[in-house]
C-alpha cells in the first residue's frame, strides 16, 4: 500500500502534503540530471523544444537560457496540475513574454502541431505512462524529421524502485521503452552510459 501511494505521487504529484514532499524531492534530486538531459539534446539558439513531464520546471529553466534567438521557443507538458503549477510560477516571466508555453495535459494527447519540434526530452518519466506505444507515437508526430528525443534516468535508483513495487508494471524497463519508441517510427535508437564527475545515469536517444 505505501509503494503504490508512493508511486502514485511519483507519477502524479497532487496538492496535498504527499505532493509537496514530491515537488521538493523533484527539485533537489533532479536538478542534476535535468541539466545534464538538456545538455545531451544539442539544442540551437532557434529551436522549437519540447519537455515532457517537466515537474517544478528545473529542465525548463535550463533549456530556456539556450534559445537565444527571437526564433527560439519551448514548451513544456505535464499530467500534474501541481507540477503545472509549480512550473508556471518558477517561469512566469519567460511565459508573460511568451518564449515559454505550458500545457496541463497528456503526453499521448499533446495539443502541438505535427512536425513542430526540433527537440524533446524528458528525464524519470516515461515509466508512469499507462501505454508507451501511444506516447511514443504522440511524441513522433510533433518532432520535425531528424529531431531527436533524448531521456535520461538512472537505471539503478529505478530498479531498485521497481523492486519495492514503487514503479508500476514492467514499463520501467529502458527495453520496453525503446521498443516503443522504434514501433513508432523512430530511428537510431540506443542507450548509453554517461558520467558527470561522480554522477553516473543513463541516456535513451532517438531520431524523428
Amino acid at each position: 500500500m505505501w509503494a503504490e501511494k508512493v508511486g502514485k505521487q511519483l507519477g502524479h504529484p497532487t496538492r496535498s502534503v504527499a505532493g509537496w514532499l514530491v515537488g521538493k524531492l523533484l527539485t533537489v534530486r533532479n536538478r542534476l540530471l535535468e541539466e545534464r538531459t538538456v545538455e545531451l539534446c544539442g539544442i540551437q539558439p532557434g529551436d522549437t523544444v519540447l519537455e515532457l513531464g517537466h515537474g517544478p520546471g528545473l529542465g525548463l529553466q535550463s533549456a530556456a537560457k539556450l534559445l537565444t534567438e527571437p526564433t527560439g521557443r519551448l514548451i513544456g507538458v505535464d499530467y500534474s496540475e501541481y507540477m503545472h503549477q509549480m512550473a508556471s510560477e518558477r517561469l512566469k516571466e519567460l511565459l508573460a513574454n511568451g518564449k515559454v508555453t505550458l500545457h496541463h495535459c497528456d503526453v499521448a494527447a499533446m495539443p502541438l502541431a505535427d512536425r513542430t519540434v526540433d527537440k524533446v526530452f524528458h528525464c524519470n518519466c516515461y515509466y508512469f505512462w499507462p501505454d508507451l506505444r501511444k506516447g511514443a507515437t504522440e511524441i513522433h508526430r510533433v518532432m520535425k524529421p531528424g529531431g531527436m528525443m533524448v531521456t535520461t534516468l538512472r537505471l539503478f535508483h529505478v530498479a531498485t524502485l521497481a523492486a519495492k513495487r514503487v514503479m508500476p508494471g514492467e514499463n520501467w524497463r529502458p527495453e520496453a521503452y525503446m521498443a516503443a519508441l522504434r514501433d513508432s517510427g523512430f530511428t537510431d535508437v540506443r542507450m548509453e552510459d554517461r558520467r558527470h564527475k561522480r554522477f553516473t545515469f543513463q541516456a535513451i536517444y532517438a531520431k524523428a
